[in-house]
């Protein structure tokens, strides 16, 4: 049984810089072994720990999709002593990745079936995996409608710009972006907070729609409100709490719930799961 605390060594490849505070960069990142690449098969929702020696680990939502072959790809926020060093690193620095670890979206589930994408903030790492994994050629047939609602503070704090720009040119996918406040004359998406532009451009539930939520806790309190209102059962309103989980395996017991290890059995879970749990997240 290989240990669970060691990880792969990977390679810096490309960094971008996300946002215009610069606080959010994307780092690509390339297996040293080939053979690692093999054993890190992961799932769309799923979550690795980004390992810098000397420094310690933090837990990221993988970004990549697994149909994008070569590299993994994180979106790191620079909050802390881990992610302010993996910050000041540069292409070709060498790194640690462990995992993948936790669960996943259960896309067996929503196989058949419309989907809406709710992000807001740099939370929508995770759902620009299952974006990217849905509209893959081999995939788009086997789901119906995607919606997806994605929001952040200023037009200069959004994600993946370029992406969005071509997901929204597509005609399979339905795209709504909104900030929360803007001067800008020249925006043409939507202004206001992400519940406000759920209600308005979400479809209505029916047994064949499911929801992803994935954002600040905010954000998730008072959209879950508005999915009520629309009609989604609570077996229909999946979640993601990843701003909860720490060591990945559930041994330091720092991310439980309940009786239940988000970083174990989650992050992923639906509202009808939560429900039954204390009201921590």
């Amino acid at each position: 049984m290989e240990n669970p605390y060691l990880p792969f060594p990977v390679r810096i490849d490309e960094i971008i810089t996300e946002t215009e505070d610069k606080n959010l960069k994307t780092f690509k990142l390339v297996f040293l072994n080939p053979a690692d690449e093999e054993k890190f098969a992961y799932k769309s929702g799923q979550f690795a720990e980004l390992s810098l020696t000397g420094r310690g680990e933090i837990p990221i939502g993988i970004a990549s999709s697994p149909t994008e072959k070569g590299f993994l790809m994180f979106t790191v926020n620079k909050a802390g002593v881990v992610t302010t060093c993996l910050h000041a690193m540069k292409t070709g620095d060498i790194m640690g990745v462990r995992g993948p670890l936790g669960n996943w979206y259960p896309w067996e589930t929503m196989e058949a079936k419309n989907v809406v994408i709710i992000g807001g903030g740099f939370a929508f790492t995770t759902l620009r995996s299952s974006i990217v994994y849905m509209l893959d050629p081999a995939n788009r047939s086997r789901f119906k409608d995607i919606h997806v609602i994605y929001g952040a503070r200023t037009p200069g704090m959004l994600l993946y710009k370029d992406e969005l720009a071509a997901w929204e040119a597509r005609d399979d996918i339905n795209v709504h972006i909104t900030v929360d406040a803007t001067d800008d004359p020249n925006w043409k998406y939507n202004i206001g907070f992400v519940p406000t532009i759920t209600e308005q451009k979400a479809p209505n539930a029916d047994k064949d729609t499911y929801a992803i939520i994935c954002g600040p806790p905010i954000m998730i309190k008072f959209t879950q409100p508005v999915l009520d209102k629309l009609g989604y059962s609570h077996d229909q309103i999946i979640m993601s709490l990843e701003n909860r989980m720490k060591c990945g395996i559930g041994m330091c017991g720092r991310c439980n719930i309940g009786q239940e290890f988000v970083c174990k059995d989650g992050p992923v879970f639906t509202l009808s799961q939560l429900n039954i749990t204390p009201k921590e997240y």
